[in-house]
């Protein structure tokens, strides 16, 4: 049976019937989650669509060929003919150097980009004059529908591997978040109180953790006080920081500017008042990280120790739990998805608002300024 995905109002195809959609297999390490569900496949065939699957691209979470094809889906073997027959790419990651030279000027890219955190991504893909719609920058009434799943998963897992590693044979100093009777809980900072903030939280809570949310926003304070009685809310600055740290066993960085870099609010001074063997899990790495010690792991090798803090950087970290993943991405993305195979980028912008946000590259401009801005690039508006 197909899995499930929301369908959009109206079930009748397009005029437009001859876009060709590609499913690559994702090739960065250890990334398991595939772009699109054999049910949405199925639908988008249904409006007229051509749906083509590299091999092997879902199997790793159990959404196999046969799956695909059976949807009406055509699996081919390799990346560069899903490259060279689609007009839509449509990723989960973005793509990796090997994939620069398959794209080009009359192509759509629909993935995470995270544009702002690599200037080598950014300058490829303005070279291939492909029109890259970045998943994270799609915003509808202040939010950011495409990047809210990932980030509450990212947040879930951010305490359930910050408690793994303060276990001491994993080199944490040995503290229980949870505690027992008897034994005061372990200490859970978490900077920023949106999407994964709040999901950090309430993993936090849930496991009977004291939880302290770090945020600038003052209503944003008032509904976690509000809805989330167990934990405790404080105003974002340096000083709160500096006050909290020493005390901290697992301290969660969760902030975000959307499209833009992660601010770095954590120097290396600040790390060093934290106790040897408490935990940094920085969910902000894919737009450059919000600690000065950070940088990129994978979930092959996913941590590294600076000034005697264990730091865990994964920059995919949903994709640990791929087939959660990949089913809530499907959900959010198909829309979109639908929308970029019917009509051209800027009218599917029209039909789709969203979507406007969404388009960083398009013939060869950046027309995203928060990737600019982050750059020193020209900023071109739509």
């Amino acid at each position: 049976m197909l899995p499930t995905i929301p369908i959009a109002s109206g079930t009748e195809s397009s005029d437009n019937k001859d876009m060709v959609i590609g499913i690559p297999k994702e090739i960065k390490e250890q990334e398991f989650r595939v772009a699109m569900l054999p049910s949405a496949a199925y639908q988008l065939i249904k409006r007229g669509h051509q749906v083509i699957v590299e091999s092997n691209a879902g199997a790793g979470i159990g959404f196999h060929d046969e799956d695909y094809r059976q949807a009406g889906a055509e699996v081919v073997d390799t990346h560069e003919e899903v490259f060279a027959r689609a007009g839509l790419i449509v990723k989960v990651k973005e793509p990796l150097p090997s994939e620069y030279p398959l794209l080009r000027k009359d192509q759509i890219l629909f993935t995470y980009l995270h544009l702002a955190a690599s200037r080598s991504l950014t300058d490829a893909l303005l070279a291939t004059g492909a029109t890259c719609v970045a998943y994270e920058t799609v915003e509808v009434n202040h939010r950011l529908p495409l990047l809210e799943p990932m980030s509450e998963i990212a947040g879930r897992m951010s305490v359930l591997v910050g408690g793994y590693y303060l276990a001491k044979h994993n080199g944490g100093n040995g503290t229980l978040l949870g505690g027992v009777p008897g034994v005061l809980p372990g200490r859970v900072v978490v900077i920023g109180g949106g999407t994964s903030g709040v999901n950090a939280a309430r993993m936090g809570t849930g496991l009977g953790a004291d939880v302290t949310i770090l945020e600038v926003d003052l209503e944003r304070m008032r509904f976690l006080d509000i809805t989330m009685h167990t934990a405790h809310t404080l105003y974002s600055s340096e000083a709160s920081l500096l006050e909290l740290l020493p005390t901290v066993d697992l301290l969660i960085g969760a902030v975000l500017v959307p499209g833009a870099k992660a601010p770095k609010l954590i120097s290396r001074g600040m790390l060093r008042l934290m106790k040897p063997g408490s935990v940094l899990v920085d969910i902000a790495i894919d737009q450059g990280g919000c600690a000065e010690t950070s940088r990129p792991t994978t979930h092959h090798d996913p941590t590294f120790v600076e000034e005697g803090v264990i730091h865990y950087c994964v920059a995919n970290m949903p994709g640990a739990y791929a087939r959660t993943a990949t089913q809530a991405l499907t959900n959010v993305t198909y829309r979109y998805i639908e929308a970029l195979a019917e009509f051209p980028p800027l009218e599917a912008a029209t039909r789709q608002p969203g979507l406007a946000g969404g388009i960083n590259i398009m013939d060869g401009k950046v027309t995203c300024k928060a990737v600019a801005d982050a750059h020193g690039l020209p900023y071109t508006a739509l």
